[in-house]
């Protein structure tokens, strides 16, 4: 899974993450926190819509969302 992550940007994740239901609650600094309304829970750390994650760090935000790979698929996240 990891190879069919490689460079997403921030832009492209938030993007999927309203694609899929999920607002944007609040911002504190970087950290935008993001609820769908079946109460899961996404923390996105950017500076600018252009950056690209680090593998770990958006791994552990796919994990914390549950999504699978079919969903980042149907999201247009994964190649």
């Amino acid at each position: 899974m990891s190879e069919l992550l490689r460079g997403v940007t921030a832009r492209a994740l938030i993007r999927a993450l309203h694609s899929d239901g999920f607002e944007l609650k609040r911002i504190r600094g970087s950290h935008r926190i993001y609820r769908h309304p079946d109460g899961r829970r996404a923390v996105v750390s950017y500076h600018g819509l252009s950056d690209t994650f680090p593998i770990g760090t958006l791994r552990g935000i796919i994990d914390d969302i549950g999504w699978t790979t079919a969903d980042l698929e149907r999201l247009h996240l994964a190649r």
